[in-house]
């Protein structure tokens, strides 16, 4: 009598097609294409993980610059100096700061300037 593979195979090509779910073409119903599709799915976004981190302080800084500017100093001048009179605070606070509390944040260029 033939063995087919029975349960275990069907359980892990659902969980495949599963995770496939929203692709387009037969890259969403058939196992084959499935697989590779959420292969190279979950290797980029392992990869794009590391990216957003980046791509959000990139964001915090042009808005730390951009503010900074307005007033009156720049960037590299403003961190200096927060870094030299020993304020700790990271660069998503500054540019939450300098986007959603501009007279906190002049308060703190001054401290900096200080």
């Amino acid at each position: 009598m033939r063995v087919k593979k029975g349960f275990k195979a069907r359980r892990r090509r659902n969980r495949v097609l599963k995770l496939a779910k929203g692709f387009r073409g037969r890259r969403k119903n058939c196992y084959k294409r499935a697989n590779q599709a959420v292969e190279r799915a979950l290797n980029y976004s392992t990869a794009h993980r590391r990216r957003r981190r980046r791509d959000f302080r990139s964001l915090w800084i042009v808005r730390i610059n951009a503010a900074a500017r307005q007033n009156g100093t720049t960037y590299s001048r403003l961190i200096a100096g927060l870094t030299k009179a020993g304020v700790a605070l990271d660069r998503k606070v500054l540019a939450d700061l300098a986007l959603f509390v501009p007279g906190d944040f002049a308060a703190v260029v001054k401290a900096a300037q200080a």
